[in-house]
Parts: structure tokens; C-alpha cells; sequence
């Protein structure tokens, strides 16, 4: 048999993006020689038509596609899931609203087509937003390191299987991107050239919760597994930096300038533990 790829695309009510996922998914260029592929469509909870959906995919030649539904929601527990169906020695993890570039799923396997523990993802690109305070707050935030340097891998992330053996079941956390991203040593992450396009949330008030709830998701990673933060090679931009984006982009610097100190008033105070924002 084959090595397989296989693709998991956890999805809670998703009706109005996977569509779009699937299609470029789909539309990817051929895998390395030798290599098949599979998407499994993780449905969680769901109460619109993401599975049915789903369904209504043909698959290329070269790949399969199986959709699960599993009745109740949660992204980690879909993961777990998944990952125990899966067949492939390469595992790659797709958000449903994330649209990725022909060539990167078959980038991701060639790095990964050793089999050896690694983690790799794309480039990312900020969809373009339709309000002035998020393409502001964009323009921003991919200028900073976390977003310039090194594997950030939000949206996407893929691994072997020798990698994601390394824990058990996925834990029931905020941040899973963080988790997985930190269980690799900074050699041990690849960034390939291809790219994604991942959508940022719309307005400021969305902006401040799903800001809270990636420091929040950040807190939990490092109280939970503290021994992972030694993989952490993020850096923030220094003084210097600082007053370079700032006369780079007023505007910009003071959307994002806002949002930070808008993230401690309890205004904006979520008592969910999932904020999408949309």
C-alpha cells in the first residue's frame, strides 16, 4: 500500500466554508511519486448541512474522502478522532475556513516523506477583510515576528506520524495550533514556500475576544505544559522594531495598539471558551 496523506478537517457548522476548502483541497497539485492521498471531514456537532455538504465531493483520482459525523461538538475530540482513522504516515491539519494554495499540500509530504518526527506548514496570508478596522489590525500583525519568522502554523499544520506520537489523545485546550507547534523543537519545524489563506475576524469587539482567547490559550499551554514552552522561539520585536511599525503604519500600530489594551476590560469578557467571531 502506498504511503498516504492523509488530510483532517475538523468542522462544526461549517456549511457556509467548507465548500471552498474542499475545492482547493481537491484542486492540489499531484502528490510525490508513490504517495495517495485522503480527507477526512471531522463534522462535530453540527446542525446545518456541513456533512451533507461534504458529501456531495467527488475526489480526484489519487484520493478518498470519508466525512464523519460525530455527535457531539468540540475541535479536540474530532481530532483524536480522526487521527484514529486516518491511514497516513503524514497528517495534516485544516481548518475549514482556510483556503490553501494548489501546491502545499504536496509540499508539506515531501518534507515530510521521511518520516521522521517533524512539524511543517505554509505561508500564511491574511484574507482580504471587509472592515477598515481589521485590514488595519492586518496590516499590523503581519509585520510582526511571530507572523514573520519561524513556523507559525495557524489554520494549518502538518506532521508525521513518528511526530504525533509524541502525546495520547489531543487535550481539551483552547489553543491546539500552540500545542502541536510546541511539541516540535524549533529544528524540527519546516516552512514551506507554498502558501494559505486564512480569514482574520471582523470588527474590533470580535477582534478583542478572539484576542483574549489566544492569550488565554497561551496561559493554559504554559500552566498545563510548562516543559513545551523550552520550543518556543518566539520573540517580540524590539524597541527599535516597535517605533519602526509604528512609522510604518499609524494607523494601523494604534487598531492594534487598541485592541491589546481593550483585551483587559472585562467589556469584552467572553464565558465561552470557543470565540469565532464571525
Amino acid at each position: 500500500m502506498s504511503p498516504r496523506v492523509s488530510v483532517l478537517i475538523p468542522a462544526h457548522n461549517e456549511a457556509g466554508y467548507i465548500g471552498a476548502c474542499l475545492e482547493a483541497v481537491f484542486a492540489s497539485k499531484p502528490l510525490p511519486a508513490g504517495m495517495t492521498g485522503e480527507v477526512l471531514v471531522l463534522a462535530n456537532g453540527c446542525t446545518d448541512e456541513t456533512a451533507a455538504l461534504a458529501r456531495a465531493f467527488a475526489p480526484p483520482p489519487g484520493w478518498t474522502l470519508e466525512v464523519m459525523e460525530l455527535p457531539e461538538g468540540g475541535k479536540l475530540r474530532a481530532l483524536t478522532a480522526g487521527d484514529a482513522a486516518a491511514h497516513g504516515g503524514i497528517l495534516i491539519y485544516l481548518d475549514a475556513d482556510v483556503v490553501i494554495s494548489p501546491a502545499l499540500i504536496a509540499q508539506l509530504a515531501d518534507a515530510l516523506a521521511d518520516g521522521a518526527p517533524r512539524y511543517a506548514s505554509g505561508r500564511p496570508q491574511v484574507a482580504p477583510a471587509r472592515s477598515a478596522v481589521t485590514r488595519a489590525y492586518a496590516r499590523l500583525w503581519v509585520r510582526l515576528p511571530f507572523f514573520t519568522r519561524g513556523v507559525p502554523g495557524f489554520g494549518v499544520f502538518a506532521m508525521t506520524r513518528a511526530g504525533r506520537a509524541r502525546w495520547g489523545d489531543w487535550p481539551d485546550i483552547i489553543a491546539d495550533d500552540i500545542f502541536a507547534r510546541l511539541s516540535f523543537a524549533p529544528a524540527e519545524r519546516v516552512q514551506v514556500a507554498a502558501g494559505y489563506s486564512w480569514p482574520m475576524v471582523e470588527g474590533f469587539r470580535n477582534l478583542v475576544r478572539v484576542r483574549r482567547r489566544q492569550n488565554a490559550g497561551v496561559a493554559e499551554v504554559a500552566a498545563r505544559f510548562p516543559q513545551l514552552l523550552r520550543n518556543d522561539d518566539k520573540q517580540p520585536p524590539s524597541h527599535g522594531a516597535v517605533l519602526k511599525l509604528l512609522a510604518a503604519d499609524p494607523g494601523g500600530f494604534l487598531v492594534y495598539g487598541l485592541v491589546a489594551l481593550a483585551v483587559k476590560s472585562p467589556l469584552f469578557a467572553s464565558q465561552s471558551r470557543w470565540t469565532r467571531g464571525r
